[in-house]
C-alpha cells in the first residue's frame, strides 16, 4: 500500500521560513497544477495564517480560502486547529469554537487537525465534535516532545484518548523536529498496534534528521506524511515532496506521484523562494541545521524569538543561559511541549528568570495563567512550592478551562455589527478584534476608494 503526503507549501512551510508571509495571489496560479499530483491533501489555512492575512497582508482569510477551494477540485483541504484556542492566542466559548468549524467547513476545508498545546484532551473534544457534526474529518494532534514524563506508553494513552473522543485519524506532530529515526519507528508502531485509524507523522526539519524520520517511520506503518515542495522545504519547514517520492519509487511503499510534475510545481516556487531571500523575509538562519534543537528541545521559531527579546534588554551575551533555563523553566511547569501558547510563555520566563538575576522574580501573566490552570491540565504535575511561589495562595482551575467561559458569539456579533459584510466577519473579530478592525476599516477604504494612508492598519507586533 502506497504511502500519502500532505502538502505544507501552503501553510506550515511558509509560516516556518518566511513567518507566513505569502500571498493568496502567489499561490493561486499554481493551486490547479497542485490538484492534479493525487496529494493526500493541501494543508492551505489555520495556524498563523488567519492573523497573518488580516495583520500583514490585508486579506481576508476567508476569502483566501474560498479561492484556493475553487481551484483544487480534486483534492482535500486541510487546515490546523489549536482546539480551544481556535488559531488565536486563548480560549475562546463553546458557541465561538463550534461556528468556527462549522464556517470552515461550510467555506471549504476537509480536514481539521486539532491539538492542544498540553495535549490536554478536554481542550479538544469540542473541536472534535464540531468537525464530525458538520461532515468533516476530524484529526487528533498529539504534540511530541521529550521529557521524563512522556514516553510511548504516554502518547499512546493520548492517542486512544482522541479516538475515543472521536478522532478520524491521529497525527504525532513533531513541531521542533525533536523526533529521531529509530524513535520515530518505536513510536508509530506503538501506535498502529494499539489504534485502528490512520497514523500521519508532522515534522521540521530543523535539526537535519526529519527525511530520515520519515523513513523509518513509513516503515514501521505510517500512512501519510506532511512535506513541503523543495524551494519551501527543509530548514524550519518540512522534507522536500520530490526528495520522499524519489525515495519511494519502485518499492511497496511508492507514492505514485509523477516526478515530472512535481518538478513543474517546484519551478513555480524558485523565483518566489529567489524574492523572499532577497527581501529578506527568508532569512538563512532559517534554512540551515540547528543543533541545538535537540540540546535543549527548542524549536527553531523559539530561538529566533528569544534571541530577539535578549536584544531588546542589551543582553545578548546571555543567550547561551537563556538555552539551558529553558528545559529548567519546563520541568517547573510540568513538562509542557514546546508550541503556541507554551513555547512563547516558557522562553519569555526564562528570559526573565536570566537577565533579573533571580529565578521568578518577575513573572508575567501568562505564566501565572498557565500554573493557575487556565490554558488547561499539565502533562506531569507542578510542584507545589513552584506554584506557591507563582500564584501564591491563588485558587486554580481544575476543570476544563471553557467551562468558565460563557457564550459570546451574540455579544460579539453586537460589539462589531457596523462592520459586519459577511457572517465569517464575526469570527475574525472574535479571534483578533484590533487587528481585525483595522482590516475591515481598510477594507472599507478600498470599497469606497477612499486614501488607505487615512487608515491606519499597520500593526508592528508580531506575536506569531
Amino acid at each position: 500500500m502506497g504511502i500519502k503526503i500532505t502538502e505544507t507549501v501552503l501553510r506550515d512551510a511558509h509560516q516556518s521560513l518566511i513567518a507566513t508571509r505569502m500571498t493568496t495571489e502567489s499561490m493561486l496560479p499554481i493551486i490547479e497544477k497542485m490538484d492534479k499530483v493525487g496529494y493526500h491533501s493541501l494543508e492551505c489555512w489555520g495556524g498563523a495564517t488567519f492573523d497573518s492575512c488580516l495583520r500583514f497582508l490585508n486579506e481576508d482569510p476567508w476569502e483566501r480560502l474560498r479561492k484556493i477551494r475553487d481551484k483544487a477540485k480534486n483534492t482535500k483541504l486541510q487546515m490546523l486547529l489549536r482546539g480551544q484556542n481556535i488559531l488565536g492566542y486563548k480560549h475562546y466559548a463553546d458557541d465561538v469554537v463550534e461556528y468556527f468549524v462549522q464556517k470552515s467547513i461550510a467555506n471549504g476545508i476537509d480536514i481539521i487537525r486539532i491539538f492542544d498545546a498540553l495535549n490536554d484532551p478536554r481542550n479538544i473534544e469540542v473541536a472534535i465534535k464540531a468537525t464530525k457534526k458538520e461532515g468533516g474529518h476530524a484529526q487528533g494532534a498529539v504534540c511530541y516532545t521529550i521529557s521524563p514524563f512522556h514516553d510511548l506508553e504516554q502518547f499512546v494513552k493520548d492517542a486512544k484518548g482522541m479516538v475515543e473522543a472521536g478522532a478520524d485519524s491521529i497525527c504525532i506532530k513533531d513541531m521542533a523536529g525533536l523526533l529521531t529515526p529509530y524513535k520515530a519507528y518505536d513510536l508509530i508502531k506503538a501506535l498502529k498496534e494499539n489504534i485502528k485509524v490512520p497514523v500521519q507523522l508532522h515534522t521540521h526539519y530543523t535539526s537535519g534528521v526529519a527525511s530520515m524520520t520519515y523513513l523509518k517511520a513509513i516503515e514501521a506503518g505510517c500512512d501519510v506524511v506532511d512535506c513541503a515542495i523543495s524551494p519551501m522545504a527543509m530548514g524550519t519547514s518540512q522534507p522536500p515532496t520530490e526528495a520522499i517520492v524519489a525515495t519511494l519509487q519502485g518499492t511497496e511503499y511508492d507514492t505514485g506521484y509523477d516526478l515530472k510534475l512535481l518538478s513543474e510545481i517546484a519551478e513555480y516556487f524558485r523565483p518566489l523562494r529567489e524574492e523572499y531571500l532577497a527581501s529578506g523575509l527568508l532569512n538563512a538562519k532559517v534554512i540551515g541545521v540547528d543543533i541545538n534543537t535537540l540540546l535543549y528541545q527548542v524549536p527553531g521559531g523559539m530561538l529566533s524569538n528569544l534571541v530577539s527579546q535578549l536584544k531588546q534588554f542589551g543582553k545578548e551575551d546571555k543567550f547561551q543561559e537563556v538555552l539551558e533555563e529553558v528545559p529548567r523553566v519546563r520541568e517547573d511547569l510540568g513538562y509542557p511541549p514546546l508550541v503556541t501558547p507554551t513555547s512563547q510563555i516558557v522562553g519569555t520566563q526564562a528570559v526573565m528568570n536570566v537577565i533579573s538575576g533571580e529565578r521568578y522574580k518577575m513573572v508575567p501573566k501568562e505564566t501565572k495563567a498557565l500554573v493557575k490552570g487556565e490554558y488547561g491540565k499539565t502533562p506531569a504535575p507542578i510542584k507545589d512550592d513552584i506554584v506557591k511561589k507563582i500564584i501564591g495562595d491563588e485558587k486554580r482551575i481544575t476543570c476544563r478551562p471553557a467551562d468558565l467561559i460563557e457564550p459570546e458569539l451574540d455579544k460579539i456579533r453586537n460589539e462589531m455589527k457596523e462592520y459586519l459584510e459577511q457572517d465569517e466577519d464575526v469570527l475574525s473579530y472574535a479571534l483578533f478584534p484590533q487587528v481585525a478592525k483595522r482590516y475591515f476599516e481598510f477594507r472599507k477604504a478600498q470599497k469606497y476608494k477612499i486614501d488607505p494612508d487615512m487608515v491606519n492598519y499597520e500593526e508592528k507586533v508580531h506575536p506569531i
